[in-house]
């Protein structure tokens, strides 16, 4: 190793370990471990532009194992984005734009956001997919305009964690060449020693699955064995590759170099000043970078824009050649649908057409919109015939066929949705993915992400309750909704027939940063007289009216039928009964309040009917019919009525709501409830 590349890798490793000195917080060991490939692929590999951090071609980086993200920082530092030496002081501080983990919305120049280990691989293998589906679609000869790589660097944590094998197995399956994993192997985890839990050949795992796999045993004394497992996983383009890089955590650390104590705790200033100067640095400087370090990445920095701006000349000429084609890539990186794509999603009409489960409707949806939406991709996890989520013509996404965009997942949940995350990530597509709604729970932390990431992810999820019957009730997801419900940033729907279905689509493709739930029934449903997209596009709305109504019933999904039904019977019988339809909670709380009083006054006795928890329900509904067991296994008829959502008993049970609050004699307002803001301690 020359003397200044021992300079540069010791100054990356000095600024790394003093973001967590400086915020008494966080994780030296692994950035002073990884410093050489950091070095590597800043300072020669990546195909970048600090000057527009969102050119289509650049190269993807991602921190798989996030703890480590004083790295990544120190990384966009030293190459120019946007992140001042002040912002390295403020780690781990509120606002700062150098948070605990990486936060793509936070700081320039990050792709996803990491933390959960084995996340960041697994979104890897989305973005890779997205490079070689707009690869295919797109690229000319002569014109490679989709033509960059994505490398991780990721550690055995994340290796341990499932999400990435079932990741990784699909990449290895689809030969995704274009993906370098640099591996961390330093044989530390938090307990201690790797000893201790994880003694698995990880390399000949990857190669099972399909993966080329190199080991480089020095990066401390010369980088050219890594420079050159990188240039052979450059050349090997028809599968992605693994490179097993052995590292010492806290390399250069006087008294915790090697040691789990350098993990996850500042050095400390003594530790930390004797390592610098044994670097040739400054012992008592915080962020101290050398000018021939700083002039070195300036010129690395510099010959990535050299590169953007020729792809910028590229495309210029690629799009006075083929001007529709370019003209499609820049809407669909800009995000904008295609003209007219929303009116061509599906409707029913009351009384003519015939009863359709809604997981029939969102099929009827995707025939609708695919042909018109070349950037829609998706698919399902080995669950199409269930899901439904394939459609006339549509083609595999495979090894042979990248230009496809059904994607057959397989039996990879978890995995499923940490790709889909990673293919938004891309750009230029709009991604979506299916499984059974009680399956959520195998890929509920990747759901988690999406919500967070603000990834507008379209998640169809069928057979949504008890009414899927025979499997029972390890396949009924009688907690799932209120579980997807309770967490920020998420649109859950619940449609009731296909209006309602084509209005959560619409939902779905109009939102930017919230990703969409559609649960659909696997049995069939009544069409509502009054639905509407538009209407469905509010989250509830009055199904049936009535002139000063005793009753309301309120429900969503395959339980709002039967409710028409038992209105129908109660008005007949005297008690005036409403229906309201409330296909999405989180969409209705977002409505004005005028409106929300109109469709649910609050002071009228109302009953929530929804085969599923009540949890949430409370704040709609003075009663609930709901599921407060596990369901059991039979006809979906039966399953219904033995746990109470059929005519009869939704009629019996609105009659003795209706009764109580008669002898009651006060109707508590549900409106009325002081919410308070834990930020201030006022109601609002």
């Amino acid at each position: 190793m020359s003397e200044l590349e021992q300079l540069c890798v010791n100054t990356i490793r000095a600024v790394s370990a003093d973001q967590p000195q400086a915020a008494n917080s966080g994780h030296p060991g692994a950035p002073m471990g990884c410093a050489p490939m950091a070095h590597l692929l800043w300072g020669e590999t990546m195909m970048y532009s600090s000057k527009d951090p969102a050119w289509i071609n650049r190269d993807r980086f991602v921190l798989s194992n996030g703890h480590a993200c004083a790295l990544q920082y120190t990384m966009l530092h030293l190459t120019g984005y946007n992140l001042t030496a002040k912002d390295l002081s403020e780690f781990r501080k509120i606002e700062s734009k150098t948070p605990g983990h990486p936060e793509w919305y936070e700081t320039e120049g990050i792709e996803v956001c990491t933390g959960p280990l084995g996340q960041g691989i697994s979104n890897a293998v989305g973005l890779a997919i997205a490079e070689r589906h707009l690869a295919a679609t797109y690229n000319e000869d002569n014109y490679p305009i989709f033509d960059h790589h994505t490398y991780v660097i990721c550690g055995d944590g994340c290796l341990q964690e499932g999400v990435s094998a079932e990741a990784s197995s699909l990449a290895g399956h689809l030969g995704l060449g274009r993906v370098i994993v640099l591996y961390d192997d330093n044989n530390i985890t938090i307990d201690g020693s790797t000893e201790l839990s994880f003694t698995e050949d990880v390399l000949k795992r990857y190669e099972a699955y399909g993966w080329h796999t190199q080991t480089v045993d020095e990066v401390v004394e010369s980088l050219d064995a890594l420079r050159t497992a990188i240039k052979n996983a450059q050349e090997v383009t028809d599968k992605p590759s693994l490179i097993k890089v052995k590292t010492l955590i806290g390399q250069g650390s006087p008294t915790k170099q090697g040691h789990h104590s350098a993990h996850g705790a500042p050095l400390g200033t003594d530790d930390l000043a004797a390592a610098k100067k044994a670097w040739g640095l400054p012992g008592d400087k915080m962020f101290y970078v050398p000018p021939e370090v700083q002039e070195y990445f300036d010129k690395a920095a510099a010959i990535g824009d050299a590169k953007r701006i020729a792809w910028e000349e590229l495309f210029a000429k690629f799009s006075a050649e083929f001007p529709d084609k370019a003209a499609e890539i820049s809407r669909r990186f800009a995000g904008k649908l295609p003209d007219g794509l929303l009116d061509k999603l599906p409707k029913h009409e009351f009384g003519k057409d015939k009863e359709v489960a809604t997981r029939k409707s969102s099929q009827m949806c995707l025939e609708a919109i695919a042909p018109h939406m070349p950037e829609l991709i998706g698919g399902s996890a080995d669950l199409t015939p269930s899901n439904l989520t394939d459609y006339k013509d549509v083609v595999d996404f495979q090894k042979d066929s990248y230009m496809g965009r059904y994607l057959r997942f397989g039996i990879r949940e978890h995995g499923m949705v940490a790709i889909t995350n990673g293919i938004f990530a891309h750009g230029g597509l709009r991604p979506y993915c299916a499984t059974f709604l009680v399956f959520v729970g195998y890929c509920i932390g990747s759901v988690r992400l999406s919500a967070l990431s603000q990834f507008p992810i379209l998640f169809i999820m069928t057979h949504d309750s008890i009414g899927l019957g025979e499997d029972g009730p390890t396949h009924q997801p009688i907690e799932t909704l209120e579980s997807l419900r309770s967490m920020p940033n998420i649109n859950v729907y619940r449609p009731a027939d296909t209006n309602e279905t084509a209005g959560a689509y619409h939902v779905a493709l109009t939102s930017n940063k919230t990703p969409t739930v559609i649960c659909c029934s696997r049995t069939t449903t009544k069409a509502l007289q009054v639905s509407s997209i538009e209407l469905a596009g509010k989250g509830g709305y009055v199904a049936v009216e009535t002139e000063n109504p005793d009753l309301i019933l309120v429900a969503s999904g395959s339980e709002v039928g039967p409710c028409v039904d038992a209105a129908k019977k109660l008005t007949a019988e005297g008690i005036a009964t409403r229906v309201v339809s409330m296909p999405c909670q989180e969409v209705f709380l977002a409505q004005p309040a005028s409106y929300q009083r109109v469709v649910l006054p609050g002071t009228v006795p109302t009953l929530s009917v929804e085969a599923a928890s009540p949890h949430g329900w409370h704040r709609f509904s003075h009663s609930q019919i709901a599921m407060t067991e596990y369901g059991c296994s039979g006809a979906s008829a039966d399953v219904f009525k033995k746990f109470g959502f059929t005519v009869e008993n939704i009629s019996n049970k609105g009659k003795e709501l209706v009764d109580f609050y008669k002898q009651a004699g006060n109707i508590p307002d549900l409106n009325n409830r002081p919410v308070f803001s834990a930020m201030n301690g006022g109601a609002h």
